[in-house]
């Protein structure tokens, strides 16, 4: 069975023909890229944070604080990276966070589709976000058998809500994971400073414009008046009062694996728990909603803890592959990325989001071998110097 790292192989001989790679091959310069290729409003949407952004810069820093521990003569000539998660055997822990305005990233407004399709060539699962350019079952259509969960932001209309989750049932999605921490909308500078958020102009609001029970709230279809639906979205895309109350109902939605993401309390993992989800996803919306908290690496250690036998689900500031292990030896059970994978579309559409998956996948796989770590199950919070 080859292992991730093989890539690089790969690389050096095309080299050896006078090949070399197209696409970056780090963060900053896949960025630089991206910001290039997008519109000006597209990239501050993606790439801007809460407030001054100290608290998405702090995401990434804080990884700096573990250091993995070398183990020599450990015998990681092959490396085991794959995982079991809520029923499914996973070729490897990564996984593509939800993104909002995915589609937008490509350059045929299709990104949803592109990212599902990138899913199932790598074999990396997919959260598709309830902000699709694409309606959710063309999105599943294009996975393929690689599974796919429904992110879902819970609109004010519990009848939508109910409506979204069957769809996704339908479609063959294999869980749903409930964004929490987006009832109300973060304080965006970027944004601001353009006056542009994409949805008010109608732009990936597939799922809604899609839906029978939405569009029968209408005066008018969504083709006959765009402007109009956009509005109603907007009045009534979440419920601000959403509380620990309605965790009943949401379970109530579905048979399908729940999981609340945007935990970071001990007490909230409690209670999520106790209110019988299946699955936590610590995360902090990668510091796009709330300025000035703490790093979501930080807090990812007592949430494992609270958890229990309950898995977690980490993304918030992944932008490489040691970031990956660093989260599985704090005990993620997977980790999701969001900003590269969208830059590694903006700069090179279906491919360069493969590209992106491939690149975090070998850097963690060379990571391990070279420490000295043939498992994840070797990768313990023992595995880490704090710094």
């Amino acid at each position: 069975m080859p292992n991730y790292g093989d890539f690089q192989l790969e690389i050096y001989l095309q080299g050896l023909a006078g090949v070399r790679p197209s696409l970056p091959m780090t963060y900053a310069e896949l960025a630089r890229r991206a910001e290039a290729s997008l519109s000006q409003e597209v990239f501050s949407y993606v790439a801007g944070g809460a407030g001054d952004e100290h608290t998405q810069d702090l995401n990434v820093a804080a990884f700096d604080r573990y250091g993995l521990i070398p183990r020599m003569l450990a015998g990681a000539a092959e490396r085991d990276l794959s995982v079991e998660l809520l029923g499914l055997s996973l070729a490897s822990p990564l996984m593509l966070a939800p993104v909002g305005v995915i589609g937008l990233c490509a350059q045929d407004g299709h990104g949803d589709l592109a990212t599902a399709r990138a899913a199932a060539r790598t074999g990396v699962p997919m959260i598709a976000s309830t902000l699709s350019a694409d309606p959710l079952e063309d999105v599943a259509a294009a996975l393929g058998d690689t599974p796919g969960w429904f992110q879902l932001y819970t609109p004010a209309d519990r009848e939508l809500a109910a409506s979204f989750v069957r769809r996704a049932e339908a479609a063959g999605f294999q869980g749903i994971v409930v964004t929490l921490d987006t009832q109300i909308l973060g304080w965006r500078p970027r944004d601001l400073a353009l006056a542009s958020f994409p949805q008010l102009q109608g732009k990936c609001l597939a799922n809604y414009f899609s839906d029978e029970v939405f569009r029968a709230k209408l005066d008018k279809t969504p083709e006959e008046d765009p402007r109009a639906a956009a509005l109603a979205w907007a009045l009534g895309f979440s419920d601000p009062a959403l509380s620990w109350d309605d965790l009943a109902w949401l379970r109530s939605l579905t048979d399908l694996p729940l999981l609340l993401k945007g935990i970071g309390h001990p007490e909230d993992v409690r209670r999520a728990v106790d209110g019988g989800v299946d699955g936590i996803y610590c995360s902090n919306h990668g510091g796009r909603q709330a300025n000035g908290g703490a790093a979501a690496i930080d807090l990812l250690p007592a949430v494992v803890a609270a958890a229990g036998d309950v898995p977690v689900v980490f993304d918030s500031g992944v932008r490489g592959g040691e970031h990956v292990v660093k989260a599985l030896a704090l005990g993620a059970r997977a980790v999701g990325v969001g900003r590269p994978y969208a830059y590694g579309l903006a700069v090179g559409g279906e491919d360069g989001i493969v590209h992106v998956l491939r690149s975090l996948l070998a850097e963690a796989d060379l990571l391990m071998a070279v420490d000295g770590y043939a498992s994840i199950a070797d990768l313990t919070p023992e595995a880490l110097s704090a710094r």
